[in-house]
């Protein structure tokens, strides 16, 4: 009886609803009904919890440069929630093994932060972009924002945890999974200040510590040193220090100093600036240049003897400033050079290399490698070797036995245990061989040679055999002895180290 009751009381309040619904729509005026449903609205957002809200634009309004923020909350929602949203975005990028998702405009998803239910909602808005300036035209475009609801009682939790959390683990994903890219700076002409500093491509180099031809004792001491600074941001802060190292490849071409930065790239998983001097047009573009580059990467600088003027200022000659600015103007390239004479300034220094080095601006970025290679760093200027700028000057010479056994095991897959790649090679044959090529490259036979071109020897002899790549490198080896011999017995009086390459 109880239940009869309780159903028919409800059936009396729906009907009674009814009745109130249909007189509200016959009698009352249309502007009646409007403020009459604003007034329970109201009453209704009365009665809900305050909330607070975050807004976080895809790009800064400011200077229209990509907010990291954005894309961080992006990738964070893809992979934690919206496994269960009924509609998302997919982008796979280039050489990713797996697409990204992220959640699409005028929709909305929920996250929980220590009991805390938070609301995403991503919108778009079409905006006028302002122009670039002179030498350029600005064009429309949305501006897309990703908005964060929560209770208003918790902001101190959304701001000072919530989102130092999504940032953490949007840095952990990307590390995790981000593809290493490999970068060059752009020539530069006038007008061009509105366009991307850096072009960059996919960086994939097989080189690794493994695989280098040099002095395994060298080896292993620069990859201890490489690992240790890695894991040292507290003490270069300690230390006041800018979290930065820089190295000096110094050696003849075809040591192995290309391979050598792909190789400390690849050891720390860092992104890799293929730095242009000569197209660079002033001081201030270069500083401009550093300040784009990211955290972990290497910034690399290769010839640096040949690319610029930075000579040892003691051994200038004095000469006039209309000479040395022609001198400058004439190792630029033609973009660069064209650059300067448009806006009249001087060109890239020494000063302005020192500083981009080692200066206020290197400290703007984060951990960061500065490599530069050259052929003859006698020749450069003593403030750029110090350290500091120039922590550690890496010698990278000849081939020497313990190179030569890293190339024949790369090449030719001859180790400890023989030939690995070769079942048919005679063993006593290539280890014969080895020793003589060994005892070739030792020190009091002054036979010089560089691992390039031993990898090319071996390179030539692919398919032939282990022993047949071995033989025709001690005939090379025997071709190289005998010419310095006869070359110093024409001229006595000049070294085996000039008369030999």
């Amino acid at each position: 009886m109880e239940m009869v009751l309780d159903w028919r009381a409800l059936g009396s309040l729906l009907a009674t609803l009814m009745v109130f619904r249909t007189a509200v729509r016959d009698f009352l005026p249309p502007e009646a009904e409007a403020c009459l449903r604003r007034l329970l609205a109201r009453v209704a957002a009365a009665l809900r919890p305050p909330r607070g809200t975050v807004l976080i634009d895809e790009a800064d309004g400011a200077g229209g440069g990509a907010n990291d923020l954005y894309d961080s909350a992006q990738l964070y929602l893809g992979a934690r929630c919206l496994a269960t949203a009924p509609a998302v975005r997919l982008h796979k990028p280039r050489h990713s093994p797996r697409p990204v998702a992220s959640l699409p405009d005028s929709h909305a998803t929920h996250d929980f932060f220590r009991g805390v239910r938070v609301t995403w909602t991503s919108t778009a808005r079409a905006v006028e972009r302002a122009p670039y300036g002179a030498f350029g035209r600005g064009h429309g475009g949305d501006q897309r924002t990703l908005e964060l609801q929560f209770p208003r009682q918790h902001r101190d939790l959304i701001h000072d945890h919530y989102i130092p959390h999504l940032i953490a683990e949007a840095t952990r994903m990307r590390l995790k999974s981000r593809e290493r890219r490999l970068y060059t700076n752009r020539a530069t002409g006038p007008g061009d200040d509105h366009h991307r500093l850096w072009t960059s491509h996919a960086f994939a180099h097989p080189s690794t510590f493994d695989t280098l031809a040099v002095d395994p004792a060298l080896r292993e001491e620069l990859r201890a040193d490489l690992l240790r600074f890695a894991a040292r941001r507290d003490h270069y802060a300690r230390v006041g220090r800018a979290w930065k190292r820089g190295y000096l490849l110094h050696g003849p071409p075809g040591t192995g100093k290309t391979s050598l930065v792909a190789a400390i790239a690849n050891l720390l998983e860092f992104d890799v600036y293929d730095l242009e001097l000569t197209t660079v047009p002033t001081n201030s573009h270069l500083r401009r240049l550093l300040v784009s580059t990211t955290p972990k990467s290497v910034v690399v600088v290769e010839d640096i003897d040949c690319s610029l003027d930075l000579s040892d200022r003691n051994k200038k000659k004095k000469g006039g400033a209309d000479e040395e600015t022609a001198a400058q103007l004439a190792m630029v390239s033609p973009a660069a050079a064209a650059a300067m004479a448009a806006v009249g300034r001087e060109s890239i220094s020494l000063s302005g290399v020192l500083n981009f080095v080692d200066g206020l601006w290197s400290s703007c970025v984060g951990e960061r490698l500065m490599v530069f290679t050259a052929n003859h760093p006698e020749r450069l200027d003593p403030a750029l070797l110090r350290p500091g700028r120039m922590d550690r000057k890496i010698e990278l010479g000849y081939c020497t036995a313990p190179a030569l056994r890293v190339l024949a095991k790369n090449y030719l897959g001859v180790g400890d245990e023989g030939c690995e790649d070769d079942a048919d090679a005679d063993p006593d044959a290539v280890t014969s061989l080895m020793a003589e090529a060994e005892g070739l490259l030792a020190a009091a036979a002054g036979v010089r040679i560089t691992p390039a071109d031993i990898a090319e020897v071996f390179m030539g002899c692919d398919g032939a055999g282990a022993a047949a790549a071995l033989r025709k490198l001690v005939d090379e080896l025997r071709r190289r002895r005998d010419g310095a011999a006869a070359a110093a017995a024409v001229a006595p009086g000049e070294s085996a180290e000039d008369t030999t390459e």
